[in-house]
């Protein structure tokens, strides 16, 4: 058995991923908040905005954490098409859970649906990045742990959308991004718990790019992208929606003004 190391830069991939994971959903709970807000084109482009800040911010975290990951006996390459297509599962499901609060009209029959697609899409773009490894050796999972990583993944959606569901407080949204975060890190590291190794020693070349010659630079890019979102959030008027549904306030006299 291969020792595997998940912290090989010590604190620094584990605190930076759960900076990732946390940005991503603060971005998604804003965009998602917004989107209920809106009706028509402007929801969809909201949801649409939402689901590409949580996706993205799920899989930045995901891969900055295993920038940190390694294996003693073998070096660790990441098949490209694979890694960038779980970039693309994890937008495209949590959004189907996005689109299905944004859009259902029963809440809790929504609100069940929504967290339990948005949970797989966390969980299969996980082990879709797993099955993107390549090294010298086989790679084996704990039934029991991955299980676990399943529902933790498929709780942490279901508590954000709700908190989208319910908070409309900036202030609250960031401590629910907080508690979201560290379920989503948790998410990956119960599932990397989960992970064994039987390395098989050999000379021959492993196909594929290295973390630092694809993952790296592909992180940069989509952390960017998420400061530009950020961005964008921040500088886009609010609806009127939400001030329209704060009841008029009666003076003493009773006139509403």
């Amino acid at each position: 058995m291969g020792h595997l190391d998940h912290a090989a830069f010590g604190w620094l991939t584990p605190v930076l991923s759960y900076a990732m994971a946390c940005t991503g959903s603060a971005l998604g709970l804003r965009c998602t908040v917004r989107g209920l807000d809106a009706s028509g084109r402007s929801r969809r482009n909201w949801l649409l905005t939402a689901a590409s800040a949580m996706g993205t911010g799920i899989w930045t975290m995901h891969f900055v954490a295993m920038l940190g990951f390694g294996v003693t006996g073998t070096e660790i390459r990441y098949n490209v098409p694979l890694t960038i297509f779980s970039l693309l599962v994890a937008m495209t499901v949590v959004g189907a859970g996005l689109f299905a609060v944004g859009y259902g009209r029963d809440r809790r029959r929504s609100l069940a649906l929504g967290g339990l697609t948005a949970g797989f899409g966390i969980a299969s773009m996980h082990y879709l990045g797993m099955a993107a490894l390549r090294l010298h050796g086989q790679v084996r999972y704990d039934p029991a742990l991955v299980a676990l990583s399943v529902v933790i993944g498929v709780i942490a959606a279901t508590a954000a959308l709700w908190a989208a569901l319910s908070i409309r407080s900036a202030v609250t949204v960031a401590v629910a991004s907080l508690v979201m975060g560290g379920a989503v890190s948790s998410m990956h590291y119960t599932g990397m718990m989960a992970v064994s190794v039987r390395v098989t020693p050999s000379g021959d070349a492993l196909s594929g790019a290295t973390a630092m010659q694809f993952i790296f630079p592909l992180a940069v890019g989509l952390g960017s992208y998420l400061f530009l979102t950020a961005a964008f959030v921040a500088l886009s008027p609010m609806s009127g929606r939400t001030e329209a549904s704060v009841p008029a306030r009666r003076p003493a006299d009773g006139v509403v003004r």
